[in-house]
């Protein structure tokens, strides 16, 4: 190896180290101090898991929690479901494909507070048209299924286009209807798209804060919980949830990636 080949290689070492450590070091003092019983980091306080302990006895901080799941899951589900079936639609259209994929991506392109602002608005629109939108839990899962969709959409597409185009008519020309046809022959071969579209709606919902503090009425949510709480300093018990979520998430991680390798040994296999 020359010395210019090994220095370039020390630099990328380097950078890539830098670049973890500031992603993962903010991660780390989350989880180290959500066993310190202290209000401020940095300041003494004893270790144990009295956060824990106090984190489910918090009625407010469980609550928000609870409607953060609540949203996310149901929010992702519509959005998968609205999502799969709007990338199959898309696929197959014969006229203004790239237009319709343009305009089902805007809200991906916007910024997060246009789509926000547009809730609020529209919400206040339909109330003075006499039609009555209550902003809480329902029209959060709404705004939430609405700006997540698009991203299912992506995650569905390139799987799509790894189909043949003539599938959906072969299911047709052997019988099938069209509706039997979409959930027999094209979902089924869409599934891992799906997943990843799943648990990219449900991560972005979860992780949502703009939005859901506009549209949210008297609901609070872990983000809206956290915000309101600064006014007068941050709840500690926030740590050890955070910590939980990303445990959680870091589980589910893990045991996608062994299932997929799992399936992709018996395949070389067979």
């Amino acid at each position: 190896m020359t010395t210019k080949k090994r220095i370039g290689t020390i630099l990328g070492w380097t950078v890539l180290v830098a670049a973890l450590i500031l992603m993962y070091l903010p991660i780390l003092l989350i989880i180290v101090y959500s066993f310190v019983d202290s209000k401020n980091v940095g300041m003494g306080g004893e270790v144990g898991f009295a956060l824990y302990v106090r984190l489910f006895e918090n009625e407010r901080l469980m609550t928000a929690a609870g409607n953060t799941l609540v949203i996310g899951a149901i929010s992702a589900v519509l959005a998968t479901l609205l999502g799969t079936v709007s990338a199959v639609g898309i696929f197959y259209m014969k006229r203004g494909k790239q237009a319709v994929n343009i305009v089902s991506q805007l809200t991906v392109y916007n910024a997060e507070i246009v789509t926000a602002v547009g809730f609020f608005l529209l919400a206040i629109f339909l109330n003075n048209a006499h039609i009555p939108v209550k902003k809480g839990l329902g029209w959060l899962i709404l705004c939430h299924t609405v700006m997540t969709t698009p991203y299912v959409i992506l995650s569905v597409s390139p799987r799509l286009g790894q189909l043949n185009p003539n599938l959906f008519e072969a299911g047709m020309d052997l019988g099938a209807s069209s509706v039997r046809t979409l959930f027999t022959v094209i979902f089924p071969q869409l599934i891992k798209g799906m997943i990843s579209g799943l648990a990219l709606a449900f991560t972005l919902s979860l992780d949502d804060f703009v939005v859901t503090n506009l549209n949210r009425g008297d609901v609070n949510t872990i983000s809206t919980f956290v915000y309101d709480s600064i006014r007068r300093g941050i709840d500690p018990t926030v740590r050890a949830l955070s910590t939980i979520l990303f445990v959680i998430v870091l589980l589910v991680l893990i045991v996608v990636n062994l299932v997929g390798k799992a399936r992709r040994t018996r395949k070389n296999v067979k």
